[in-house]
């Protein structure tokens, strides 16, 4: 669980120690990966709380993901129409719902937790 972590921090220190920027024209792609690579870690999370865990379904997930992402707003580009904001809408209605999800479970768990040390 912590090696995660310690990549995203190190990822952060990396990107706000270089000088290193990123064109505008590629702030679409660069965003829906971002927002697809959120999406592919809360459901990890959830599935983790639900005890459905499988790492070659969260891996290959997360770059599947990222790779139908990036080609929707590619095909979009070329097409003259803004697809990527189907993927965003997409992967932000998952992202709200996985949320949620592990809002509940984490209540459900809490609550009883409450409850059993109510009981001793």
């Amino acid at each position: 669980m912590w090696l995660p972590v310690l990549g995203l921090l190190l990822g952060i220190a990396i990107g706000f120690s270089t000088n290193f920027t990123i064109p505008s024209e590629y702030s679409s792609y660069l965003s829906l990966a971002i927002l697809a690579a959120l999406d592919t870690m809360i459901g990890g999370i959830r599935a983790h709380l639900q005890s459905m865990y499988d790492e070659l379904i969260f891996v290959t997930g997360f770059f599947f993901n990222i790779v139908i992402a990036i080609g929707l707003a590619f095909l979009g580009v070329h097409l003259g129409v803004d697809l990527y904001l189907v993927g965003m809408f997409a992967f932000g209605i998952r992202l709200f719902q996985n949320i949620a999800v592990i809002r509940r479970i984490l209540l459900v768990k809490w609550t009883a937790l409450r409850r059993k040390n109510k009981k001793n």
